[in-house]
């Protein structure tokens, strides 16, 4: 279980429900609440915040597997929630091994800022889209992984962190840095946030497949839930 939200995180936190049964990064509803926790995993639950951007339009969401795959597997996630970083370490490599890799899904990134971090969620998200927009769906996958990978500095050594990543990554890193405290992405951070939030995820990591939220929050079972969802649908 993560560490207790600020008092300001859990201020900020509004619009979705509270997680039932799986604990983690959670904010709460209207009447803010704590994290609760069972079924040995977590999530975190969105707030408001994220400030003016430039507006940039919005991006479709990178993608992998199939594009054109019957079945469509979109996680929602916020870069500072370590429950998503313990899904992409832990929970997505049986994933792909499964389905993505064989092209038998179409597998989405959605950003879901909590946010954990104010404005720490924000910016590492449109960080990831500035790639994303330069470089394509590969280079986002690589540097998404290299945010989750820095997760405990996003806190203390942001926003050089953002164009280091980039940097290390062969990219141009200050455009990514003004990108991301620019939150020059705001458009498509939001959109993917109020996209999760009308779907009815309760907590990040969201799994939603074909439009069907199958779990909110990453715990001991979590990997079997989708699973079973995916194969439902194939």
């Amino acid at each position: 279980m993560h560490e207790t939200p600020t008092r300001r995180q859990v201020l900020a936190a509004a619009g979705l429900t509270g997680i039932v049964g799986l604990a983690g990064c959670t904010g709460g509803s209207s009447t803010p609440t704590a994290d609760s926790q069972g079924d040995g995993g977590g999530g975190t639950t969105a707030g408001s915040g994220g400030g003016e951007a430039t507006p940039a339009g919005q991006l479709d969401p990178p993608v992998r597997g199939d594009p054109e795959a019957d079945v469509t597997l979109a996680v929602y996630e916020d870069f500072a929630c370590p429950h998503c970083r313990d899904y992409n370490e832990n929970g997505y490599p049986a994933l792909a091994e499964e389905f993505v890799d064989q092209g038998r899904v179409r597998y989405e990134h959605r950003d879901l800022p909590i946010p954990v971090l104010d404005p720490g969620s924000f910016e590492a998200a449109s960080a990831a889209r500035a790639v994303q927009d330069r470089h394509g769906d590969e280079a986002f996958w690589a540097y998404a992984d290299a945010l989750f990978a820095n997760q405990d500095a996003l806190g203390s050594e942001t926003p050089a962190l953002y164009a280091d990543l980039a940097a290390d990554l062969g990219h141009d890193g200050g455009p990514v840095r003004s990108n991301a405290v620019d939150q020059t992405y705001a458009d498509t951070v939001g959109g993917d946030r109020q996209r999760g939030i009308d779907a009815g995820v309760e907590g990040t990591p969201g799994f939603v497949v074909n439009g069907e939220v199958v779990a909110s929050g990453f715990g001991d079972t979590t990997v079997e839930t989708v699973r079973s969802a995916i194969e439902e649908r194939l």
